[in-house]
């Protein structure tokens, strides 16, 4: 089938609705047929480019009907960039696509008896609401077809996001909603600066070049950490360039710089230098501080953050007599969170670094009864290490997006702690882990909670109790 259909041309198609991963969906001679970049109610035709027996995928090439659920996207880059996939869409309908989202994966994943999905929280911020972003200097700019198409030149420096699937494409960014504050002025002036000064900008396919990437990481309370990785030990250009931020934004909190000749962009092996300022920045929620490093994880929504552990707090019901599990626990943020409320909480994390970063953030918060040990979560929590520490009353775990390994499953399985509050930020392997969790438990509530407005993307609060 694939050879026939696809670059086939599906005229007048009916979009219906959105579906997982973000994508939309119709039906054409009793077929599924997923769609990106429109909107369900719109009209078009689509020019297959990919064909399976059950299914097919498109592209729209033509509009005929545009939905009335459409809003018109506020962004220049919307459609090329890849970040912000649902701008056309009304955020009440985003919302409740959201919501459906964690029903259709319940349903169709875990498979078990399920209380009605709570209504979803949402984000008063749908835009500058992520506290980080990660930029990349690329010598090899993606240039649009009508640039192309115009026979100019073109300058071929930029400095932005990854063109979605393209590794070594980078589209110049002049104004990102994502981030507030500084990020857009300093991203800007920065890639002026470098372009005036003939600065080399990195060559992903040669690993070669000088400016390689900028992360932006800012803080509710006013304080921002500017990071510039560079591809080369060149120690005049790089006094240029920390000079020039130094001198022109004064008011950057942690002001650092890496220098990276491995073939990949992760840092997290590689010497964080401080140029200028704290090696730290700090955010607050409630009472307490977070010390957040170059190399911590912090959830870049601050705000909903806050709504999200709430809500996982609120769950656990702690009256003060409890023994509290955090699974994967990154820098101990809920862990801290819920121990005012706890007897003790034991916080467990693969990354060592966020573990120190963990211990840290207690002892600035002056909490006592926090302890943190770092490994494999499927190699730390055996029985050698239960013989050592208090069975948990409550248990609260937030895996990465693969879920969790069916080993830990197979040991909450054994503990038989009364309550577990499973947050995850993949409704599916979320569902997938809760189908073995039936065994001994059932479901109590289900609350959903936005992160990320314009992307397809939900958290998921989940509360499971012991059966009797």
């Amino acid at each position: 089938m694939s050879r026939k259909m696809k670059n086939k041309v599906i005229n007048n198609l009916q979009i219906e609705r959105i579906a997982a991963e973000g994508k939309c969906v119709a039906h054409y001679e009793g077929k599924v047929v997923f769609v990106n970049n429109v909107a369900p109610g719109d009209v078009v035709d689509v020019r297959v480019t990919r064909g399976k027996n059950s299914f097919m995928e498109g592209e729209a090439i033509v509009f005929h009907e545009l939905s009335k659920e459409r809003v018109d996207p506020f962004c220049s880059h919307f459609g090329t960039c890849g970040g912000c996939k649902w701008q056309h869409i009304n955020y009440e309908l985003q919302k409740s696509y959201k919501r459906q989202q964690v029903i259709d994966q319940f349903t169709r994943i875990a498979k078990v008896d399920t209380p009605e999905v709570l209504p979803i929280i949402g984000s008063n911020k749908t835009q500058y609401y992520r506290n980080k972003l990660d930029f990349t200097f690329s010598n090899n700019r993606w240039l649009t077809r009508e640039e192309i198409n115009s026979g100019e030149t073109f300058e071929k420096n930029a400095l932005g996001f990854h063109i979605p699937k393209m590794f070594d494409k980078i589209i110049d960014i002049e104004h990102c909603y994502l981030q507030g504050g500084l990020s857009n002025e300093i991203r800007n002036k920065l890639r002026d600066f470098a372009l005036k000064e003939s600065l080399s900008f990195y060559d992903i396919r040669n690993q070669n070049g000088l400016l390689r990437n900028l992360i932006i990481r800012t803080t509710s309370i006013g304080e921002t950490m500017v990071i510039v990785q560079f591809g080369e030990d060149n120690p005049n250009q790089i006094e240029l360039v920390m000079q020039f931020l130094k001198h022109n934004f004064p008011s950057i909190t942690s002001l650092l710089y890496i220098i990276n000749i491995k073939k990949n962009e992760t840092y997290h092996d590689l010497e964080v230098n401080t140029y200028q300022g704290k090696d730290y920045i700090e955010e607050k929620m409630e009472d307490l501080k977070f010390r957040i490093g170059p190399k911590s994880f912090y959830q870049t929504n601050s705000e909903q953050a806050y709504e999200l552990y709430k809500v996982a707090r609120e769950f656990a019901e702690l009256t003060g007599e409890e023994i509290v599990y955090d699974l994967y626990t990154g820098t101990g943020t809920i862990a801290n969170f819920v121990a005012k409320r706890a007897k003790s909480v034991i916080g467990i994390e693969y990354v060592e670094a966020a573990i120190e970063d963990a211990k840290l953030n207690s002892k600035v918060n002056g909490l006592d009864n926090t302890s943190f040990f770092a490994g494999d979560m499927k190699d730390i929590l055996n029985d050698e290490f239960l013989k050592n520490h208090p069975k948990p009353d409550v248990i609260i775990t937030d895996p990465p997006r693969a879920g969790m390994h069916e080993d830990v499953v197979n040991m909450l399985l054994r503990l038989e702690a009364p309550k577990i509050v499973y947050v995850s930020c993949n409704p599916a392997t979320q569902a997938r882990d809760l189908a073995l969790l039936a065994e001994k438990y059932k479901i109590d509530k289900i609350q959903p909670v936005d992160m990320f407005p314009q992307t397809y993307h939900v958290e998921n609060v989940v509360r499971l109790t012991l059966k009797s």
